[in-house]
Protein backbone atom coordinates (compact mmCIF):
# COMPACT_ATOMS: atom_id res chain seq x y z
CA UNK A 1 0.00 0.00 0.00
CA UNK A 2 1.25 3.50 -0.79
CA UNK A 3 2.30 5.75 2.04
CA UNK A 4 1.14 9.36 1.60
CA UNK A 5 3.51 11.49 3.65
CA UNK A 6 3.06 14.83 1.90
CA UNK A 7 0.24 17.25 2.62
CA UNK A 8 -1.90 17.80 5.64
CA UNK A 9 -4.53 15.23 6.42
CA UNK A 10 -8.18 16.22 6.56
CA UNK A 11 -8.22 15.73 10.31
CA UNK A 12 -5.17 17.93 10.74
CA UNK A 13 -6.65 20.70 8.61
CA UNK A 14 -9.96 20.66 10.42
CA UNK A 15 -8.25 20.54 13.81
CA UNK A 16 -5.99 23.47 12.86
CA UNK A 17 -8.92 25.58 11.68
CA UNK A 18 -10.98 24.74 14.73
CA UNK A 19 -7.97 25.45 16.95
CA UNK A 20 -7.51 28.95 15.52
CA UNK A 21 -11.22 29.67 15.84
CA UNK A 22 -11.23 28.29 19.37
CA UNK A 23 -8.28 30.44 20.42
CA UNK A 24 -9.91 33.57 18.97
CA UNK A 25 -13.24 32.79 20.60
CA UNK A 26 -11.59 32.01 23.93
CA UNK A 27 -9.71 35.32 23.80
CA UNK A 28 -12.88 37.18 22.97
CA UNK A 29 -14.74 35.29 25.70
CA UNK A 30 -12.06 36.21 28.25
CA UNK A 31 -12.18 39.87 27.24
CA UNK A 32 -15.98 39.86 27.35
CA UNK A 33 -15.94 38.19 30.76
CA UNK A 34 -13.55 40.84 32.10
CA UNK A 35 -15.58 43.70 30.64
CA UNK A 36 -18.80 42.14 31.84
CA UNK A 37 -17.40 41.94 35.37
CA UNK A 38 -16.36 45.60 35.26
CA UNK A 39 -19.67 46.56 33.74
CA UNK A 40 -21.45 44.76 36.53
CA UNK A 41 -19.34 46.57 39.11
CA UNK A 42 -20.19 49.93 37.53
CA UNK A 43 -23.88 49.08 37.39
CA UNK A 44 -23.74 48.02 41.03
CA UNK A 45 -22.05 51.31 41.85
CA UNK A 46 -24.81 53.27 40.11
CA UNK A 47 -27.61 51.26 41.66
CA UNK A 48 -26.21 50.40 45.07
CA UNK A 49 -23.88 53.32 45.89
CA UNK A 50 -24.41 56.61 44.02
CA UNK A 51 -28.16 56.30 44.03
CA UNK A 52 -28.37 55.63 47.80
CA UNK A 53 -25.78 58.42 48.37
CA UNK A 54 -28.12 60.95 46.75
CA UNK A 55 -30.97 59.77 48.94
CA UNK A 56 -28.76 59.92 52.04
CA UNK A 57 -27.65 63.48 51.13
CA UNK A 58 -31.29 64.54 50.97
CA UNK A 59 -31.89 62.77 54.28
CA UNK A 60 -28.90 64.63 55.75
CA UNK A 61 -30.26 68.01 54.60
CA UNK A 62 -33.64 67.13 56.08
CA UNK A 63 -32.03 66.31 59.46
CA UNK A 64 -30.15 69.66 59.47
CA UNK A 65 -33.31 71.58 58.60
CA UNK A 66 -35.13 69.87 61.45
CA UNK A 67 -32.40 70.99 63.82
CA UNK A 68 -32.50 74.62 62.62
CA UNK A 69 -36.30 74.75 62.79
CA UNK A 70 -36.36 73.25 66.30
CA UNK A 71 -33.82 75.82 67.56
CA UNK A 72 -35.87 78.71 66.13
CA UNK A 73 -39.08 77.36 67.65
CA UNK A 74 -37.50 76.89 71.08
CA UNK A 75 -36.16 80.46 70.93
CA UNK A 76 -39.69 81.73 70.32
CA UNK A 77 -41.63 79.62 72.85
CA UNK A 78 -39.04 78.32 75.27
CA UNK A 79 -40.96 75.04 75.22
CA UNK A 80 -38.76 71.98 75.74
CA UNK A 81 -41.01 69.97 73.44
CA UNK A 82 -39.85 72.12 70.57
CA UNK A 83 -36.29 70.76 71.11
CA UNK A 84 -37.29 67.12 70.49
CA UNK A 85 -36.88 67.46 66.65
CA UNK A 86 -33.45 68.94 67.34
CA UNK A 87 -32.26 65.84 69.23
CA UNK A 88 -33.84 63.52 66.67
CA UNK A 89 -32.18 65.53 63.88
CA UNK A 90 -28.78 65.24 65.55
CA UNK A 91 -29.16 61.43 65.81
CA UNK A 92 -30.35 61.22 62.22
CA UNK A 93 -27.40 63.36 61.11
CA UNK A 94 -24.92 61.11 62.92
CA UNK A 95 -26.43 57.92 61.45
CA UNK A 96 -26.62 59.42 57.98
CA UNK A 97 -22.97 60.46 58.08
CA UNK A 98 -22.02 56.90 59.06
CA UNK A 99 -24.07 55.32 56.24
CA UNK A 100 -22.75 57.76 53.65
CA UNK A 101 -19.14 57.13 54.66
CA UNK A 102 -19.67 53.41 54.08
CA UNK A 103 -21.19 54.02 50.65
CA UNK A 104 -18.57 56.62 49.63
CA UNK A 105 -15.51 54.63 50.66
CA UNK A 106 -14.43 54.34 46.98
CA UNK A 107 -15.12 58.02 46.20
CA UNK A 108 -12.59 60.37 47.93
CA UNK A 109 -14.16 63.55 46.45
CA UNK A 110 -17.51 62.63 48.00
CA UNK A 111 -15.77 61.90 51.33
CA UNK A 112 -14.09 65.34 51.29
CA UNK A 113 -17.39 67.05 50.52
CA UNK A 114 -19.00 65.03 53.28
CA UNK A 115 -16.28 66.16 55.70
CA UNK A 116 -16.99 69.81 54.79
CA UNK A 117 -20.70 69.37 55.52
CA UNK A 118 -19.91 67.67 58.81
CA UNK A 119 -17.50 70.42 59.88
CA UNK A 120 -19.91 73.24 59.05
CA UNK A 121 -22.79 71.45 60.81
CA UNK A 122 -20.65 71.03 63.89
CA UNK A 123 -19.59 74.67 63.75
CA UNK A 124 -23.22 75.79 63.44
CA UNK A 125 -24.30 73.70 66.41
CA UNK A 126 -21.39 74.91 68.58
CA UNK A 127 -21.63 78.53 67.44
CA UNK A 128 -25.39 79.02 67.04
CA UNK A 129 -27.64 76.20 68.17
CA UNK A 130 -26.08 75.42 71.54
CA UNK A 131 -25.73 79.13 72.60
CA UNK A 132 -29.37 79.91 71.61
CA UNK A 133 -30.63 76.91 73.58
CA UNK A 134 -28.58 77.71 76.70
CA UNK A 135 -29.43 81.46 76.57
CA UNK A 136 -33.15 80.71 76.15
CA UNK A 137 -33.04 78.40 79.13
CA UNK A 138 -31.34 81.05 81.34
CA UNK A 139 -32.69 84.36 80.13
CA UNK A 140 -35.86 83.56 78.29
CA UNK A 141 -37.08 83.59 74.70
CA UNK A 142 -36.25 87.23 74.01
CA UNK A 143 -32.59 86.70 74.85
CA UNK A 144 -32.53 83.57 72.69
CA UNK A 145 -34.12 85.35 69.71
CA UNK A 146 -31.56 88.10 70.04
CA UNK A 147 -28.80 85.63 69.21
CA UNK A 148 -30.50 84.62 65.90
CA UNK A 149 -29.18 87.20 63.48
CA UNK A 150 -28.46 87.48 59.77
CA UNK A 151 -24.97 86.23 60.44
CA UNK A 152 -26.27 83.00 61.98
CA UNK A 153 -28.64 82.60 59.05
CA UNK A 154 -25.70 83.00 56.63
CA UNK A 155 -23.78 80.40 58.63
CA UNK A 156 -26.63 77.88 58.11
CA UNK A 157 -26.76 78.88 54.45
CA UNK A 158 -23.11 77.81 54.35
CA UNK A 159 -24.27 74.35 55.43
CA UNK A 160 -26.81 74.41 52.62
CA UNK A 161 -24.14 75.26 50.08
CA UNK A 162 -21.90 72.47 51.47
CA UNK A 163 -24.75 69.97 51.08
CA UNK A 164 -25.34 71.22 47.55
CA UNK A 165 -21.64 70.73 46.87
CA UNK A 166 -21.95 67.18 48.25
CA UNK A 167 -24.89 66.56 45.94
CA UNK A 168 -22.86 67.86 43.04
CA UNK A 169 -19.96 65.54 43.84
CA UNK A 170 -22.38 62.60 44.07
CA UNK A 171 -23.99 63.46 40.75
CA UNK A 172 -20.58 63.83 39.14
CA UNK A 173 -19.48 60.43 40.44
CA UNK A 174 -22.76 58.93 39.31
CA UNK A 175 -22.36 60.39 35.84
CA UNK A 176 -18.80 59.09 35.55
CA UNK A 177 -19.92 55.63 36.60
CA UNK A 178 -22.83 55.72 34.13
CA UNK A 179 -20.38 56.73 31.39
CA UNK A 180 -18.22 53.75 32.29
CA UNK A 181 -21.27 51.45 32.08
CA UNK A 182 -22.10 52.84 28.66
CA UNK A 183 -18.50 52.48 27.46
CA UNK A 184 -18.13 48.87 28.67
CA UNK A 185 -21.52 48.01 27.16
CA UNK A 186 -20.43 49.39 23.82
CA UNK A 187 -17.19 47.43 24.01
CA UNK A 188 -19.14 44.26 24.84
CA UNK A 189 -21.34 44.80 21.81
CA UNK A 190 -18.26 45.29 19.63
CA UNK A 191 -16.69 42.09 21.01
CA UNK A 192 -19.90 40.15 20.33
CA UNK A 193 -19.93 41.46 16.77
CA UNK A 194 -16.28 40.43 16.38
CA UNK A 195 -17.09 36.95 17.74
CA UNK A 196 -19.99 36.62 15.31
CA UNK A 197 -17.72 37.68 12.47
CA UNK A 198 -15.09 35.17 13.54
CA UNK A 199 -17.69 32.39 13.58
CA UNK A 200 -19.10 33.46 10.22
CA UNK A 201 -15.68 33.69 8.60
CA UNK A 202 -14.63 30.38 10.12
CA UNK A 203 -17.84 28.77 8.86
CA UNK A 204 -17.33 30.15 5.37
CA UNK A 205 -13.71 29.00 5.32
CA UNK A 206 -14.75 25.59 6.64
CA UNK A 207 -17.46 25.22 3.98
CA UNK A 208 -15.13 26.24 1.18
CA UNK A 209 -12.39 23.96 2.49
CA UNK A 210 -14.78 21.02 2.85
CA UNK A 211 -16.07 21.59 -0.66
CA UNK A 212 -12.55 21.62 -2.07
CA UNK A 213 -10.88 18.93 0.02
CA UNK A 214 -13.84 16.73 0.93
CA UNK A 215 -16.95 17.01 -1.22
CA UNK A 216 -15.30 17.17 -4.64
CA UNK A 217 -12.84 14.27 -4.03
CA UNK A 218 -15.63 12.25 -2.43
CA UNK A 219 -17.95 12.88 -5.37
CA UNK A 220 -15.21 11.76 -7.77
CA UNK A 221 -14.59 8.63 -5.70
CA UNK A 222 -18.32 7.86 -5.59
CA UNK A 223 -18.53 8.20 -9.35
CA UNK A 224 -15.71 5.71 -9.85
CA UNK A 225 -17.25 3.28 -7.34
CA UNK A 226 -20.57 3.47 -9.20
CA UNK A 227 -18.83 2.61 -12.44
CA UNK A 228 -17.41 -0.48 -10.76
CA UNK A 229 -20.79 -1.29 -9.19
CA UNK A 230 -22.44 -1.08 -12.61
CA UNK A 231 -20.27 -4.00 -13.75
CA UNK A 232 -17.00 -2.45 -14.90
CA UNK A 233 -14.81 -4.39 -12.48
CA UNK A 234 -11.72 -3.64 -14.56
CA UNK A 235 -11.97 0.11 -13.94
CA UNK A 236 -9.08 1.25 -11.74
CA UNK A 237 -10.10 3.51 -8.87
CA UNK A 238 -7.83 6.50 -8.20
CA UNK A 239 -8.25 8.93 -5.32
CA UNK A 240 -7.57 12.63 -4.89
CA UNK A 241 -7.67 15.18 -2.11
CA UNK A 242 -6.45 14.47 1.43
CA UNK A 243 -4.25 11.45 2.17
CA UNK A 244 -7.19 9.68 3.83
CA UNK A 245 -9.18 9.75 0.58
CA UNK A 246 -6.26 8.48 -1.42
CA UNK A 247 -5.75 5.65 1.06
CA UNK A 248 -9.48 4.91 0.91
CA UNK A 249 -9.34 4.82 -2.88
CA UNK A 250 -6.43 2.35 -2.70
CA UNK A 251 -8.37 0.15 -0.26
CA UNK A 252 -11.45 0.22 -2.50
CA UNK A 253 -9.32 -0.63 -5.51
CA UNK A 254 -7.83 -3.58 -3.63
CA UNK A 255 -11.37 -4.70 -2.80
CA UNK A 256 -12.31 -4.26 -6.48
CA UNK A 257 -9.40 -6.43 -7.52
CA UNK A 258 -10.41 -9.08 -4.99
CA UNK A 259 -14.01 -8.99 -6.21
CA UNK A 260 -12.82 -9.27 -9.79
CA UNK A 261 -10.73 -12.32 -8.88
CA UNK A 262 -13.62 -13.88 -6.97
CA UNK A 263 -15.96 -13.20 -9.89
CA UNK A 264 -13.54 -15.02 -12.15
CA UNK A 265 -13.53 -17.88 -9.68
CA UNK A 266 -17.34 -17.76 -9.52
CA UNK A 267 -17.53 -17.95 -13.30
CA UNK A 268 -15.21 -20.92 -13.28
CA UNK A 269 -17.20 -22.49 -10.43
CA UNK A 270 -20.44 -21.82 -12.33
CA UNK A 271 -19.04 -23.58 -15.34
CA UNK A 272 -18.00 -26.50 -13.16
CA UNK A 273 -21.43 -26.50 -11.47
CA UNK A 274 -23.14 -26.51 -14.83
CA UNK A 275 -21.00 -29.45 -15.82
CA UNK A 276 -21.76 -31.18 -12.52
CA UNK A 277 -25.45 -30.43 -12.99
CA UNK A 278 -25.35 -31.99 -16.40
CA UNK A 279 -23.66 -35.05 -14.89
CA UNK A 280 -26.24 -35.07 -12.09
CA UNK A 281 -28.98 -34.85 -14.67
CA UNK A 282 -27.52 -37.83 -16.41
CA UNK A 283 -27.22 -39.65 -13.10
CA UNK A 284 -30.82 -38.71 -12.25
CA UNK A 285 -31.91 -40.19 -15.53
CA UNK A 286 -29.84 -43.27 -14.80
CA UNK A 287 -31.37 -43.39 -11.29
CA UNK A 288 -34.85 -43.11 -12.76
CA UNK A 289 -34.09 -45.98 -15.10
CA UNK A 290 -32.56 -47.88 -12.17
CA UNK A 291 -35.70 -47.28 -10.08
CA UNK A 292 -37.82 -48.58 -12.92
CA UNK A 293 -35.57 -51.63 -13.09
CA UNK A 294 -35.90 -52.05 -9.31
CA UNK A 295 -39.66 -51.82 -9.56
CA UNK A 296 -39.54 -54.40 -12.32
CA UNK A 297 -37.30 -56.52 -10.11
CA UNK A 298 -39.74 -56.13 -7.23
CA UNK A 299 -42.53 -57.28 -9.48
CA UNK A 300 -40.47 -60.24 -10.67
CA UNK A 301 -39.41 -61.03 -7.10
CA UNK A 302 -42.99 -60.90 -5.87
CA UNK A 303 -44.39 -63.02 -8.69
CA UNK A 304 -41.87 -64.77 -10.92
CA UNK A 305 -39.28 -65.59 -8.21
CA UNK A 306 -41.73 -66.60 -5.50
CA UNK A 307 -43.57 -69.08 -7.71
CA UNK A 308 -40.56 -71.37 -8.36
CA UNK A 309 -39.45 -70.81 -4.76
CA UNK A 310 -42.83 -72.00 -3.53
CA UNK A 311 -42.51 -75.08 -5.78
CA UNK A 312 -39.05 -75.83 -4.41
CA UNK A 313 -40.31 -75.43 -0.83
CA UNK A 314 -43.45 -77.48 -1.53
CA UNK A 315 -41.59 -80.39 -3.13
CA UNK A 316 -38.90 -80.31 -0.45
CA UNK A 317 -41.61 -80.53 2.19
CA UNK A 318 -43.28 -83.34 0.20
CA UNK A 319 -40.00 -85.23 0.08
CA UNK A 320 -39.58 -84.65 3.81
CA UNK A 321 -43.04 -86.00 4.63
CA UNK A 322 -43.05 -88.92 2.19
CA UNK A 323 -39.51 -90.19 2.47
CA UNK A 324 -38.68 -89.24 6.04
CA UNK A 325 -37.04 -92.29 7.67
CA UNK A 326 -36.78 -94.19 4.39
CA UNK A 327 -33.43 -92.70 3.49
CA UNK A 328 -30.38 -92.50 5.66
CA UNK A 329 -30.02 -89.88 8.40
CA UNK A 330 -27.82 -87.62 6.30
CA UNK A 331 -30.41 -87.51 3.51
CA UNK A 332 -33.10 -86.48 6.00
CA UNK A 333 -30.77 -83.75 7.26
CA UNK A 334 -30.11 -82.44 3.76
CA UNK A 335 -33.85 -82.36 3.00
CA UNK A 336 -34.47 -80.43 6.25
CA UNK A 337 -31.76 -77.94 5.29
CA UNK A 338 -33.39 -77.44 1.90
CA UNK A 339 -36.84 -76.88 3.41
CA UNK A 340 -35.50 -74.42 5.98
CA UNK A 341 -33.48 -72.53 3.36
CA UNK A 342 -36.44 -72.22 1.02
CA UNK A 343 -38.70 -70.97 3.79
CA UNK A 344 -36.11 -68.44 5.00
CA UNK A 345 -35.56 -67.29 1.43
CA UNK A 346 -39.28 -66.75 1.03
CA UNK A 347 -39.51 -64.73 4.26
CA UNK A 348 -36.43 -62.72 3.25
CA UNK A 349 -37.95 -61.84 -0.14
CA UNK A 350 -41.22 -60.78 1.50
CA UNK A 351 -39.40 -58.61 4.04
CA UNK A 352 -37.25 -57.01 1.32
CA UNK A 353 -40.36 -56.23 -0.69
CA UNK A 354 -42.01 -54.68 2.34
CA UNK A 355 -38.90 -52.61 3.06
CA UNK A 356 -38.60 -51.35 -0.51
CA UNK A 357 -42.27 -50.38 -0.73
CA UNK A 358 -42.17 -48.04 2.31
CA UNK A 359 -42.70 -44.50 1.04
CA UNK A 360 -42.92 -45.64 -2.58
CA UNK A 361 -46.37 -47.12 -2.66
CA UNK A 362 -48.34 -44.62 -0.60
CA UNK A 363 -52.01 -44.18 0.17
CA UNK A 364 -51.60 -40.65 1.51
CA UNK A 365 -51.54 -39.36 5.07
CA UNK A 366 -54.77 -39.35 7.08
CA UNK A 367 -55.62 -38.94 10.74
CA UNK A 368 -54.84 -42.26 12.38
CA UNK A 369 -56.01 -43.25 15.85
CA UNK A 370 -53.14 -45.21 17.37
CA UNK A 371 -55.53 -46.81 19.84
CA UNK A 372 -57.30 -48.52 16.91
CA UNK A 373 -53.91 -49.41 15.48
CA UNK A 374 -52.94 -51.09 18.76
CA UNK A 375 -56.18 -53.09 18.60
CA UNK A 376 -55.14 -54.36 15.16
CA UNK A 377 -51.64 -55.10 16.44
CA UNK A 378 -53.11 -57.06 19.35
CA UNK A 379 -55.09 -59.17 16.88
CA UNK A 380 -52.05 -59.80 14.65
CA UNK A 381 -49.83 -60.87 17.56
CA UNK A 382 -52.49 -62.89 19.41
CA UNK A 383 -51.07 -66.26 18.45
CA UNK A 384 -47.54 -65.34 19.47
CA UNK A 385 -48.78 -63.89 22.76
CA UNK A 386 -50.77 -66.99 23.56
CA UNK A 387 -47.77 -69.18 22.80
CA UNK A 388 -45.46 -67.09 25.03
CA UNK A 389 -48.14 -66.30 27.65
CA UNK A 390 -47.43 -62.60 26.92
CA UNK A 391 -49.29 -59.59 28.23
CA UNK A 392 -49.77 -56.51 26.00
CA UNK A 393 -50.97 -53.20 27.53
CA UNK A 394 -51.08 -49.63 26.31
CA UNK A 395 -52.07 -46.23 27.58
CA UNK A 396 -54.35 -43.82 25.83
CA UNK A 397 -52.59 -43.03 22.57
CA UNK A 398 -52.94 -39.94 20.38
CA UNK A 399 -54.29 -39.35 16.91
CA UNK A 400 -51.57 -38.47 14.39
CA UNK A 401 -51.31 -37.97 10.66
CA UNK A 402 -49.80 -40.88 8.79
CA UNK A 403 -50.48 -44.08 6.84
CA UNK A 404 -52.39 -46.55 8.95
CA UNK A 405 -50.95 -49.74 7.33
CA UNK A 406 -47.37 -48.55 7.88
CA UNK A 407 -48.06 -47.51 11.48
CA UNK A 408 -49.68 -50.88 12.12
CA UNK A 409 -46.60 -52.60 10.68
CA UNK A 410 -44.38 -50.37 12.83
CA UNK A 411 -46.06 -51.21 16.14
CA UNK A 412 -46.53 -54.87 15.18
CA UNK A 413 -42.78 -55.22 14.57
CA UNK A 414 -41.97 -53.61 17.94
CA UNK A 415 -44.47 -55.80 19.84
CA UNK A 416 -43.33 -58.95 18.00
CA UNK A 417 -39.69 -58.20 18.81
CA UNK A 418 -40.56 -57.69 22.48
CA UNK A 419 -42.34 -61.05 22.60
CA UNK A 420 -39.59 -62.82 20.63
CA UNK A 421 -36.64 -61.59 22.68
CA UNK A 422 -38.02 -62.70 26.06
CA UNK A 423 -36.26 -64.12 29.04
CA UNK A 424 -36.61 -67.81 29.72
CA UNK A 425 -39.26 -68.74 32.30
CA UNK A 426 -40.44 -65.07 32.52
CA UNK A 427 -43.80 -64.25 30.89
CA UNK A 428 -43.29 -61.31 28.51
CA UNK A 429 -44.91 -57.98 29.36
CA UNK A 430 -45.10 -55.30 26.69
CA UNK A 431 -46.38 -51.79 27.41
CA UNK A 432 -46.89 -48.97 24.89
CA UNK A 433 -47.26 -45.37 26.10
CA UNK A 434 -47.09 -41.85 24.72
CA UNK A 435 -46.26 -38.36 25.96
CA UNK A 436 -46.16 -34.96 24.28
CA UNK A 437 -42.70 -33.39 24.08
CA UNK A 438 -42.77 -29.90 22.54
CA UNK A 439 -44.61 -30.45 19.23
CA UNK A 440 -43.96 -34.20 18.92
CA UNK A 441 -45.46 -37.33 20.40
CA UNK A 442 -42.82 -39.55 21.97
CA UNK A 443 -44.12 -43.14 21.88
CA UNK A 444 -42.41 -45.85 23.94
CA UNK A 445 -42.55 -49.64 23.64
CA UNK A 446 -41.22 -51.16 26.86
CA UNK A 447 -40.74 -54.84 27.66
CA UNK A 448 -39.16 -57.04 30.33
CA UNK A 449 -37.08 -59.09 27.89
CA UNK A 450 -33.36 -59.76 27.52
CA UNK A 451 -32.48 -56.12 26.85
CA UNK A 452 -29.86 -54.60 24.55
CA UNK A 453 -26.33 -53.66 25.48
CA UNK A 454 -25.65 -49.90 25.00
CA UNK A 455 -22.84 -50.53 22.50
CA UNK A 456 -25.33 -52.28 20.18
CA UNK A 457 -28.10 -49.65 20.48
CA UNK A 458 -27.41 -48.18 17.04
CA UNK A 459 -26.66 -51.42 15.20
CA UNK A 460 -30.08 -52.99 15.70
CA UNK A 461 -31.68 -50.59 13.19
CA UNK A 462 -29.27 -51.61 10.39
CA UNK A 463 -30.80 -53.92 7.78
CA UNK A 464 -29.91 -57.62 8.22
CA UNK A 465 -28.04 -56.75 11.43
CA UNK A 466 -28.47 -59.53 13.99
CA UNK A 467 -27.15 -59.70 17.54
CA UNK A 468 -28.06 -63.39 17.97
CA UNK A 469 -27.91 -66.45 15.78
CA UNK A 470 -31.00 -67.51 13.85
CA UNK A 471 -31.08 -70.71 15.86
CA UNK A 472 -31.49 -68.78 19.14
CA UNK A 473 -34.00 -66.25 17.82
CA UNK A 474 -35.54 -66.79 14.35
CA UNK A 475 -36.05 -63.96 11.89
CA UNK A 476 -34.51 -62.15 8.94
CA UNK A 477 -33.01 -59.20 10.89
CA UNK A 478 -34.94 -56.62 8.92
CA UNK A 479 -37.80 -55.83 11.31
CA UNK A 480 -36.21 -52.88 13.15
CA UNK A 481 -34.82 -51.54 9.86
CA UNK A 482 -38.44 -51.41 8.64
CA UNK A 483 -39.38 -49.66 11.91
CA UNK A 484 -36.69 -47.01 11.39
CA UNK A 485 -37.70 -46.40 7.77
CA UNK A 486 -41.41 -46.04 8.67
CA UNK A 487 -40.63 -43.58 11.50
CA UNK A 488 -38.37 -41.46 9.31
CA UNK A 489 -40.96 -41.55 6.52
CA UNK A 490 -43.42 -40.00 8.97
CA UNK A 491 -40.91 -37.28 9.98
CA UNK A 492 -39.77 -38.77 13.29
CA UNK A 493 -36.75 -40.51 14.80
CA UNK A 494 -36.26 -43.77 16.69
CA UNK A 495 -33.75 -44.83 19.32
CA UNK A 496 -33.14 -47.27 22.15
CA UNK A 497 -33.41 -45.92 25.69
CA UNK A 498 -30.12 -47.20 27.14
CA UNK A 499 -31.07 -46.03 30.64
CA UNK A 500 -33.94 -48.50 31.00
CA UNK A 501 -33.59 -50.44 34.26
CA UNK A 502 -35.07 -53.67 32.87
CA UNK A 503 -35.67 -55.13 29.44
CA UNK A 504 -35.71 -52.96 26.34
CA UNK A 505 -37.40 -49.61 25.77
CA UNK A 506 -37.57 -48.37 22.19
CA UNK A 507 -38.78 -44.82 21.73
CA UNK A 508 -39.80 -43.02 18.56
CA UNK A 509 -41.35 -39.65 17.76
CA UNK A 510 -44.19 -38.64 15.46
CA UNK A 511 -45.30 -35.06 14.70
CA UNK A 512 -48.28 -34.00 16.81
CA UNK A 513 -51.40 -32.33 15.46
CA UNK A 514 -51.45 -28.54 16.04
CA UNK A 515 -54.65 -28.74 18.06
CA UNK A 516 -53.07 -31.29 20.41
CA UNK A 517 -50.06 -29.02 20.98
CA UNK A 518 -52.28 -26.01 21.71
CA UNK A 519 -54.52 -28.04 24.02
CA UNK A 520 -51.50 -29.38 25.91
CA UNK A 521 -50.07 -25.92 26.43
CA UNK A 522 -53.39 -24.54 27.62
CA UNK A 523 -53.90 -27.49 29.98
CA UNK A 524 -50.36 -27.19 31.32
CA UNK A 525 -50.82 -23.47 31.99
CA UNK A 526 -54.08 -24.14 33.78
CA UNK A 527 -52.49 -26.91 35.84
CA UNK A 528 -49.62 -24.64 36.84
CA UNK A 529 -52.01 -21.88 37.90
CA UNK A 530 -54.13 -24.30 39.93
CA UNK A 531 -51.18 -26.03 41.60
CA UNK A 532 -49.20 -22.91 42.56
CA UNK A 533 -47.80 -23.51 46.01
CA UNK A 534 -48.87 -27.20 46.11
CA UNK A 535 -45.68 -29.32 46.08
CA UNK A 536 -47.65 -32.54 45.50
CA UNK A 537 -48.99 -31.40 42.15
CA UNK A 538 -46.01 -29.67 40.58
CA UNK A 539 -43.71 -32.67 39.98
CA UNK A 540 -44.97 -34.66 36.97
CA UNK A 541 -47.79 -32.34 35.97
CA UNK A 542 -46.38 -31.58 32.54
CA UNK A 543 -46.17 -35.26 31.61
CA UNK A 544 -49.68 -35.98 32.86
CA UNK A 545 -51.07 -32.99 30.97
CA UNK A 546 -49.25 -34.13 27.82
CA UNK A 547 -50.93 -37.53 27.89
CA UNK A 548 -54.32 -36.10 28.80
CA UNK A 549 -54.68 -34.49 25.37
CA UNK A 550 -54.58 -37.88 23.61
CA UNK A 551 -57.98 -38.61 22.09
CA UNK A 552 -60.22 -41.21 23.71
CA UNK A 553 -59.81 -44.63 22.04
CA UNK A 554 -62.63 -46.66 20.60
CA UNK A 555 -62.30 -49.38 23.21
CA UNK A 556 -63.09 -52.19 20.74
CA UNK A 557 -61.66 -55.48 22.03
CA UNK A 558 -60.17 -53.76 25.12
CA UNK A 559 -61.25 -53.03 28.65
CA UNK A 560 -60.55 -50.16 31.08
CA UNK A 561 -57.98 -51.10 33.76
CA UNK A 562 -57.36 -48.14 36.11
CA UNK A 563 -54.83 -50.19 38.05
CA UNK A 564 -53.47 -52.46 35.32
CA UNK A 565 -49.90 -52.79 34.11
CA UNK A 566 -47.10 -50.26 34.56
CA UNK A 567 -48.15 -46.85 33.26
CA UNK A 568 -44.74 -45.33 32.40
CA UNK A 569 -45.77 -42.11 34.16
CA UNK A 570 -49.18 -41.85 32.44
CA UNK A 571 -52.81 -42.41 33.42
CA UNK A 572 -55.84 -44.20 32.09
CA UNK A 573 -54.29 -47.38 30.60
CA UNK A 574 -55.73 -50.05 28.28
CA UNK A 575 -54.99 -53.72 28.74
CA UNK A 576 -55.26 -56.55 26.23
CA UNK A 577 -55.36 -59.89 28.04
CA UNK A 578 -55.05 -63.43 26.80
CA UNK A 579 -58.01 -65.62 27.69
Amino acid sequence: MKAYQQGWTLRRRVVALLGVVLVLLLGLAAAEATLAAKNRQNIDAVLLKTGPLRVQAQELMSALLDQETAVRGYAVNADRKDLEPYQVGVDRERDTFAEMRKLAVDYPEVLRALDVVEQRAAQWRSGVAEPVISTTERSGPSAGRALITDQTRQQFDGIRSAVDGLQGEILEVRQKTADKVKATSNVLVVLLIIAALVVAVAGAVLLLSLDRILIRPLAGLVGQVREVASGDYRHRIEGSGPPEFRLLADDIDIMRQKIARELDEVREARERIEWVNSQLQKQAEELTRSNRDLEQFAYVASHDLQEPLRKVASFCQLLQRRYSGQLDERADQYIAFAVDGAQRMQRLINDLLAFSRIGRLTTGFTEVDLNKVMGDVAGQTEAARQYADAELTWDRLPVIRGEEPLLTNLLANLVSNSIKFRRPDVPPKVHVSARLVDDEWEISCRDNGIGIEPEFADKIFVIFQRLHSKDAYPGTGIGLAIVKKIVEYHGGRVWVDTEAAEGTTIRFTLPALPEDVEAARAAEQAAVEESTGDPETTGDGAEDVAVSVARQPDGAGREETPEGAARDGTTGGMKETVG
